[in-house]
């Protein structure tokens, strides 16, 4: 992680599928080696009902490797 990138960093995704677009970072997971983008790489998760929530469908993160951002600004 030579970037020194955190979370509400201004980013640009230099690789990949979503090249090209840019966003903030909402979430970084540093054991993996990923950072959440805000509106970028987001999924659907189903999520079954149980005692505690109601079930349905829920949009999540998906993280996008740190190697594949560019921190904007420099």
């Amino acid at each position: 992680m030579a970037q020194n990138l955190k979370s509400g960093d201004k980013v640009t995704i230099i690789a990949g599928g979503n090249k090209g677009k840019s966003g903030k970072i909402v979430k970084m997971d540093l054991k993996n080696h990923k950072a959440m983008i805000e509106g970028v790489g987001i999924r659907e998760r189903h999520m079954s009902k149980n005692a505690y929530r109601q079930g349905g469908k829920k949009d999540i993160h998906v993280g996008i490797d740190l190697s594949n951002l560019k921190k904007e600004g420099k």
